[in-house]
């Protein structure tokens, strides 16, 4: 027998009895003037003029740019939801008619986040009777940074608004528009950045028995780095080290005195980070004495990024509400090894948590999709914004609902 209560969840959605037409205008507007982390001023301007045609306190300035909109209705739970609103530094190449010009660009599907949002608020304004207690839609600046939710929560974020009982985010993904992706446990990775500084001696390049060469020693640390993970990391685990950075000398016949490595990883398991990260320091180590260089190497880690790991039973909830409104679109989501800021903020309140994914690739790119960061990343507005603005309501009534 069917749940009557996802029955009316399906239907409320379904009828379109909510006017959003402005969405399409409001995104454009958004895609044409993307601002970068920490500097969202027109952004968030945008965003409160849209806040403002619906019935809800409004707390500004969180954390730099910070929003967050509490619609109160009656005594009862309280759910909130999560979109992120900067851009990226790069160059737009899609070609449309409300492409950015100004060097950045919403290559991470930010506009979508935020419109829908908006779109879910308009929805849960309009259908009071459909719920009861308090629904918080906050909006978040300085994602690509790692830094804004970071920033609200340093800001007071937890006492200047309610206590949510549980949190939702949502991101656009590759894949088919509109498909809503799902899935408990890990479904984002951690991250970690890392500094290696490795000392030498510098010496005349005719003359490299007086040297002590870091860029050799930073050559057999960048091999070595992947055996860690060929034979120290179970196969059935995943752990990615990426070399985003080496920097050795600046002359051509000059052995440098010192080289710097800087590292990125991905992960499901902290633990597994933490043995990885003994490894890698023992082994740079290692090569640093088998090369007798005068000091020992330093490390910096910086750049960290928690596991998003959705809370089972939540994700169970969620799920049965999108499978009742999309259907053959609500599917089981591949974990992806890319990070995010929003388990912070749950993590601030200490309340469990639901992160999924919304497909946006157009149907004709689907063999060879763009990815987000690309500069042709472009979402297929009409399936995707009907999806992300219908998977936050829903995600919302699901615990809401009466």
């Amino acid at each position: 027998m069917a749940d009557p209560t996802l029955s009316r969840l399906s239907s409320l959605l379904l009828e379109d009895s909510v006017d959003l037409s402005w969405q399409r205008a409001f995104y454009e507007d958004m895609h044409a003037h993307p601002e970068l982390s920490h500097q969202e001023e027109r952004t968030a301007g945008r965003i409160l003029e849209q806040l403002s045609k619906y019935d809800c306190e409004l707390v500004t300035g969180i954390g730099g740019h910070g929003i967050v909109a509490i619609f109160r209705n009656g005594d009862g739970p309280t759910a909130l939801m999560r979109a992120d609103f900067d851009a990226l530094p790069v160059a737009e190449e899609t070609g449309v008619p409300f492409a950015a010009t100004n060097g950045a660009m919403h290559a991470c599907g930010h506009d979508i986040h935020t419109t829908a949002l908006l779109g879910a608020c308009a929805i849960l304004d309009a259908h009071r009777d459909a719920w009861h207690g308090t629904f918080l839609a906050l909006f978040q600046p300085a994602e690509e940074s790692s830094m804004g939710a970071k920033y609200m929560i340093a800001d007071g974020l937890t006492q200047r608004v309610p206590t949510p009982d549980v949190c939702f985010g949502q991101h656009v993904m590759p894949g088919p528009a509109g498909q809503v992706q799902s899935t408990a446990g890990p479904i984002l990775a951690g991250c970690d950045s890392l500094r290696i500084r490795i000392t030498g001696r510098s010496a005349h390049a005719s003359m490299p028995h007086e040297a002590i060469d870091p860029s050799y020693v930073a050559a057999m640390v960048v091999t070595r780095l992947q055996a860690i993970v060929g034979r120290e990391v179970p196969p059935h685990d995943f752990f990615v080290i990426s070399v985003g950075e080496l920097h050795s000398g600046d002359k051509n016949n000059i052995i440098p005195g010192s080289a710097e490595l800087v590292l990125n990883t991905r992960y499901y398991k902290p633990e597994l980070a933490e043995r990885v990260y003994a490894s890698l320091e023992r082994m740079v180590r290692a090569e640093c004495e088998a090369s007798g260089c005068p000091a020992e190497p330093t490390f910096e880690y910086f750049a960290h990024g928690e596991v998003t790991d959705n809370d089972a039973s939540t994700h169970e909830t969620v799920r049965s509400a999108f499978d009742a409104v999309f259907a053959d679109l609500s599917v089981s989501a591949t974990p992806s090894t890319v990070s995010e800021d929003f388990c912070y903020l749950p993590q601030a309140w200490g309340v469990p948590y639901n992160f999924w994914f919304i497909g946006s690739t157009p149907e004709n790119l689907l063999d060879n999709p763009p990815v987000n960061h690309q500069s042709i990343f472009l979402p297929d507005y009409e399936p995707t914004m009907r999806s992300a603005t219908h998977a936050g309501a829903a995600a919302v009534l699901s615990f809401l609902g009466r």
